[in-house]
């Protein structure tokens, strides 16, 4: 197992990358990719993607006023939603938030599903070195709620 500052480091870059190649899309903002009920699909995320959520979670400011989403049950809605509706740990999202998979979104230069896959690949290689089957992708929801 590698330092998990280091990693975290890698995949902080990695991020970086991701972002930079999919800088040309553009999202709406409809969150309805968050509503896994409604897609029926929802991002895996690997040991390493769930410590960097875990990171970000416990340094974001708690408020008194969060609340659930009002939203329907049916909808999933991700518990990383803000009661506006916004990612509250944005930053740190994962590869499969990253890279808009959403119908919604809108680009003047796509980015091919081979492409895709190669990032998945890196963050699984990071996630494999961080621990013995951390590269073992689990729904979102399912790796929150441990």
């Amino acid at each position: 197992m590698d330092d998990e500052k280091v990693l975290l480091a890698e995949l902080a870059a990695l991020y970086r990358e991701i972002d930079e190649r999919y800088s040309g899309y553009k999202c709406q903002g409809t969150t309805e990719c968050c509503r896994f009920g409604i897609t029926g699909r929802e991002p895996f995320v690997t040991s390493i993607e769930l410590l960097a959520i875990e990171r970000a979670r416990a340094a974001r400011p708690l408020s008194r006023k969060r609340r659930p989403l009002p939203l329907a049950p049916r909808e999933g809605a991700c518990p990383l939603l803000t009661e506006d509706a916004r990612c509250s740990i944005y930053a740190s999202r994962p590869v499969g938030c990253r890279s808009y998979w959403c119908d919604r979104a809108e680009t003047e230069s796509a980015v091919h599903h081979t492409e895709r896959n190669a990032f998945v690949r890196r963050v699984k290689d990071l996630a494999s070195r961080h621990r013995p089957d951390g590269d073992r992708g689990r729904p979102l929801t399912r790796a929150l709620a441990k």
